[in-house]
Order: C-alpha cells, then structure tokens, then sequence
C-alpha cells in the first residue's frame, strides 16, 4: 500500500458519515485520429443535485483511478486524462461534514497532505492533463482542475470559487499555490480573498474563462463533445494555448497589500484566515510550489483546529439547512393557495415587496395607497425595475410585458383586494394606522385571505385585535434592501391559526427567503439584538466616550459596517422610533439616546459626511452631541456592548422568542450581514467566555462552532 493510500485509509475512519465520490475511468478515441484517450469522471449517485465532495474515501477513489491511468500513460496506451464531473455538478470541495468533527491537529494534517498527494499525481502524469468544468466547481473541485495542465469550462456553469477564506479556511489543496502562478497575484486575491469576503461570490463560466483560469470556454448543450475535439486539436499541436506572463515583481507585492487592504476592511484583524492565504501567496511569488503545498498544509490543519472554521461551519449548516427547514413551521399541506398580492402601500419598502411578490410568484400584484400620484409611482418603480431586468438580459421582452401587465393600482380597496389571497401592508410604523388598514382590507377581502404586516417591532397582536377574525394575520418582517437580504422573520401572533402560518411559510419558499419563526415580541429578533447593541455604543457616547473610540471598540467582531454606519442605513429617524418601542416594552435595559433624538430633529441623515472619501464625524452633528465625563477604553466598550448583547439573548431564548439559539444566529447572518466566521453572535460570545461571565452557561453545547471535546 501506498503511503498516500495509508495516509487516506486512516483518515477515512474520521470521516464515519462521508457520501463517497467515485471515480469512473472510461477510454475513447479522439476525433482527428488524436489517439486515446482516458475520461475520469467523479459521481456519488444519480442524483444531480446532489453536490460531488471529497472526503477520504473520494480521495481514495480518485487515487485508484490515477493508479490506473498512471499505468497507462506510463505504457504508452493512452495520449492523454481528462477529468469531470456527473451533469450540472463538476465537484464542490472538501467534505465538511468530516472536517468539523475532527479533534486533533495530526488528523487536520492529515487530510491537507492526503488531498495534496493526490491531486499532485495529475501534474505528474507522463501524458497532458485535462480539467472539463461542466457544472458547479468549487474549493477542492477547483483545486483538483488547478493540478491538470490545461481546462475548459461551460458557459452554463453557474459557481465557481474557492470560498475557503469565507469559511475560516484557506484554498490548501493547492489554490493559494498554484492560482497566483497561473494567472497572476492579482486575480488570484480577487478570486480567493475579495470574492470569499463578498459574501462568498460566485464566478460564472464566462468570467472564470476571461480570468484565464480556463483555456477555453463552450456552450453548455455540448460541453463535453466540444472539449474533446478542442483536446485533440491540442494534443495534435493544432491549437497552442498562450498564457500571460505573470508579473513576480512589484505587481505581484501590489495585489498582495490590495489583499490585505480588503481584509482589513471586512474583518479588521479579527478572523485568521484571510491574512494565511495572503501569506501562502505573498510567498507563492517564488514559483516553488511545493514550498507552497507544504504551507497550505499547515494553515489548512491549524485552522480547521481553530474556532472560525466551526464557527464557519456551523454558519454554513445554518444557512444551508436549518434556513431551508425553518423549526416550528406548520404543516405545509394545510397553505393555501396564492394566486393574487394586493399590497398596501405604495412607498418604497411597499413598492420593493410588489416587485418581489411579482417575481417570485408570477400572480397579479395590486398596489393601493391614499392618492393616485403614490400610487401612479409605486407602479412605475415596479415597471422602471422591469426594465431594468430586460436592459441586463435577466428577462426577454415577452416576460417583461407580462410582469407589467401583472401590476396594477387602485385607490380603491374593495376593487384591488375583492378577490386577493395574500395581502401584505407597508404603511406607517403606527399601531392605530395599522390597525385602520386592516380594519379597512377586511371589509372588502374575501374569507380566506392572509393578512401580513411588514412591522419591524409592532405587535401582531394588538395590530390583530379589533379584527372580527385575528387568526389570519401574520407577521411578515423583511430586511432592506428587500431584493437582498434573504432574512424574513415570520410572527405569529396570540390568534393567528396555522393554516395563515403555513401560508406565509409556503409564500416565503416561493419568495426565496429564509423564513424564521419568530414569537410576537417586541422588535422580533434582529432589530431588538441590534437595538440593544447599538444602544449601548449610543450610550457610552452620551456618558463620554468619544465617537472614533466607541465605533473602533468593536472592529474585532469584524462586522459588515461600524454601529454607526449601519444607523445612517436604517434611518436615525427609523433607529429612534425601534428605540423608543424597545424602551416601553423593557425600560430597565433600553434607553432613549437623546443626542440621537437632537439628531433626527436637526433632520441629520446619519453621524457621518463623506467629502474625503471616508466616513468623518459631521462638524453639525459634533455640535448637537451632549456628553457626559464617563471615558471608556476600546476594550471597557466591547466588554459593555458584548455583556448587553449576551444578556439580551439569554432574555430571549427564556421568553421563547426563538427556538433555540441557532435561529439567533440564522436571524443575523441573514438579516444583517452578521459575519460567518463568528457563526452569527452566540458561537463568539461563548469562545471569549462573555455568555458564562453573564448568563452562567453557554449558548451552544460543546462541538457545536467549536473542536469537539
């Protein structure tokens, strides 16, 4: 047995639950008279949803069939191996369902080197290597093509990247090795460092071609056929593939500091990853790529071995999983069905949620509103962003004219709503005006419709309360921008029925969002955590603390914007009113900043003016602030802050707000852009001890986002 092979053997037995890939080899004749010709292809089944992944077992598989074609080369059989994937699916990578239940370091080392001795041997054949990327590619899907001397790619392929870096990993099955050396550092940081920490960015076929990545590109319909007869034209010297000549100079050094630059921007420091592959390719400039492959090794074990990848994991598996099976959701066979939206409101918010119903669902969508100019414009906002779609290619024509046809504006409720299953309001942040606009929609809609309410802190209850029939309204709380968060907390209120619930579930899937059940309290989930956080850097500015100090305090969460920036995209105005609700509902631990309330008269859009490029304190805002004499350090603020936050939820979870604490963390990361690599919140405050310093016990048992014990 091979050491390879031993070293695979014994991984495997930490791998109890992988979902094996096999490996199929199988010869033909190229066209030309090119000779023949052995074709690889990975598969795990006949379901092609079902992504290709490598754990070692796969990688076993795949080292047999090497073995096979190896010998073949080696006797002269065969002129060339290809590799590729079952329909749709090329390979997605490690399998992580193994990685995270691994507890010591030489077993993290362990599956580095295995996945590199085995991809290494493609390079090292005696005939050309081929990659065919015919369906999704990603992190060691990629790696294994990266190992091959030439590639191709479909024009349909629909991802392609290597997100280790978003995970709490680096690419170590060679990307951060072999990537800079092919197509340059700077592309290559695009790829593995700015695409990861843009919320995990996919490349399609077309864009993974242009960054020469691949050597050739074709149409999805006959992607494998066309790859062959390009392959003979190769091995016959027919056609020549020219690549750039990379820059090992200052360029290079360039895109490695520009690496550094994003990094710093998303996490601040605060998540290892990023800053390992950025070191393996600063040093990758040499060309020695075993240097490399020896360095990818050790960060892949030290980091699989560290928190941000069980915290990226666990982030992962919650999108991915739990977001797909929301706990505590009816029975869907008891939804009805939805075949028209009327929506009330004409607004922005209104006029994003009729353009996504209209998208999503396909049905007739009404707007109404109090007068035809609100109505006359939130119509052409749905119709200008048709447009839009048509203009970008997203739609043809034909269905741009059927979407339109499908909005339409009434004043009048009883004409818009007579004959509507799902009725959603977007009106003022006002109990009584809410409570009249479902007053109004119930006189006039038929029996079975839903009514939601797009609150973001209101009760569902009170709103539902002088209704003749309260058990079918639902709170249906999106996140703006509508178009881009996937987060929709979904509220039932003291009345509402399950049929009304699995509805708005069933509507949610329909819409692609990633519904939460959530309990009717008091700004929901995601406003009340932030509420409460940006409350506390609120009011230690009030007590004293300088604005730069209180915002820099929590840099280390490596959060998508500061406190304050995410204030200016909310709306002071809308930051003060959740204050304001938040602080009658629990007036112990919610407080009313009063130099937030002199802002929002002053009619200040936010804390910041931008003139130079970067967010500076506006000299206006400066003069409304009021402060106390109470200074705090950066380390006294993200004590204060993350100490209100752990509270906060452990007040939560005892009022049954949620399930369980990954519905917290799926609200955050959804919602608000809360990083994977703390896992959402709970997954950090227990590593830094913050959930046993306040509540006496952690969020999360032991190997859940963290090294089993």
């Amino acid at each position: 047995m091979s050491t390879t092979a031993e070293l695979l053997k014994g991984a495997a037995e930490l791998f109890p639950d992988e979902v094996v890939t096999s490996a199929h080899v199988r010869h033909l004749d190229l066209p030309f008279g090119a000779g023949r010709f052995a074709l690889i292809t990975l598969d795990n089944g006949f379901d092609h949803t079902k992504p290709t992944t490598f754990g070692p077992q796969s990688l076993a598989n795949l080292d047999t069939a090497i073995d096979q074609v190896e010998a073949e080369a080696a006797a002269g059989d065969i002129v060339g191996v290809g590799i590729t994937g079952k329909p749709f699916i090329f390979a997605v990578g490690a399998d992580l369902k193994g990685v995270e239940l691994l507890k010591e370091h030489k077993d993290a080392l362990a599956i580095g080197k295995g996945g590199h001795e085995v991809f290494k041997r493609l390079s090292g054949l005696a005939v050309p290597t081929f990659a065919y990327y015919n369906g999704a590619a990603m992190g060691g899907g990629v790696e294994v093509g990266l190992h091959c001397k030439y590639r191709t790619v479909s024009k349909a392929l629909p991802a392609f990247s290597l997100p280790e870096v978003f995970l709490g990993l680096v690419p170590g099955w060679g990307g951060c090795t072999i990537l800079p050396n092919l197509i340059g550092a700077d592309k290559a940081v695009q790829v593995i460092i700015e695409n990861s920490l843009n919320q995990n960015k996919q490349l399609k076929g077309q864009q993974v071609f242009d960054l020469g990545i691949a050597d050739a590109i074709f149409e999805g319909a006959d992607f494998l056929e066309q790859s062959l007869i390009w392959t003979a034209s190769v091995l016959k010297g027919d056609v020549e593939v020219e690549r750039p000549v990379i820059d090992r100079g200052e360029g290079w050094d360039q895109a490695v500091a520009k690496g550094r630059f994003i990094a710093d921007s998303k996490v601040h420091g605060a998540a290892p990853a990023a800053y390992r592959a950025l070191d393996i390719i600063a040093a990758a400039k040499n060309g020695d790529l075993q240097q490399g492959y020896d360095a990818e090794d050790k960060a892949l074990a030290d980091l699989i071995m560290g928190g941000e990848l069980r915290a990226g994991i666990y982030a992962f598996n919650l999108v991915q999983k739990r977001g797909k099976r929301p706990a505590g959701a009816p029975d869907k066979n008891l939804a009805r069905p939805v075949t028209k939206v009327g929506v009330v409101g004409a607004g922005l918010m209104a006029s994003q949620l009729a353009l996504l119903f209209l998208r999503r669902l396909e049905v007739p969508v009404v707007l109404t509103d109090i007068d035809q100019e609100r109505v006359d414009k939130g119509v052409g906002y749905v119709h200008a962003e048709i447009e839009k779609l048509l203009g970008k290619g997203r739609i043809n024509q034909d269905k741009a004219n059927r979407l339109k046809a499908l909005v339409t504006g009434v004043l009048d409720k009883a004409e818009g709503f007579a004959d509507a299953d799902f009725i959603i309001e977007a009106v003022f942040e006002e109990i009584g005006v809410k409570q009249q606009v479902f007053a109004e929609v119930e006189a006039v809609a038929p029996a079975h419709a839903i009514f939601a309410t797009n609150t973001s802190s209101l009760s569902v209850s009170e709103m539902a309360s002088k209704l003749k029939n309260p058990e079918r309204v639902v709170g249906f709380h999106f996140f703006n921008p509508v178009a881009i968060l996937p987060l929709l907390e979904i509220v039932r209120g003291e009345k509402t029925d399950d049929a009304s619930l699995a509805t708005a579930f069933a509507v949610a899937k329909k819409l692609k969002k990633t519904a939460v059940l959530v309990k009717d309290a008091p700004a929901f989930v995601v406003n009340r955590i932030l509420t409460r956080f940006m409350g506390e850097i609120q009011n230690v500015i009030d007590e004293g603390t300088s604005v730069e100090v209180a915002e820099k305090a929590v840099e280390p969460l490596g959060l998508p914007m500061s406190p304050l920036v995410l204030l200016e995209l909310v709306g002071p105005a809308i930051g003060l009113h959740v204050s304001e609700t938040l602080n009658r509902a629990f007036p112990d631990r919610f407080t009313v900043s009063p130099n937030l309330a002199a802002v929002v008269k002053a009619g200040k859009r936010g804390f910041y003016v931008y003139d130079s490029g970067k967010p500076e304190l506006d000299p206006e805002v400066a003069a409304l602030l009021k402060q106390g004499d109470v200074v705090l350090t950066e380390e006294q603020v993200r004590d204060r802050v993350l100490d209100a936050v752990a509270q906060e939820i452990g007040l939560m979870l005892d009022e049954g707000v949620v399930a369980e604490a990954q519905d917290i963390d799926l609200c955050l990361i959804t919602g608000a852009g809360w990083p994977f690599h703390l896992g959402g919140i709970t997954p950090y405050l227990d590593s830094e001890g913050v959930s046993e310093r306040v509540n006496g016990k952690k969020f999360l048992a032991p190997g859940v986002a963290s090294v089993p014990a």
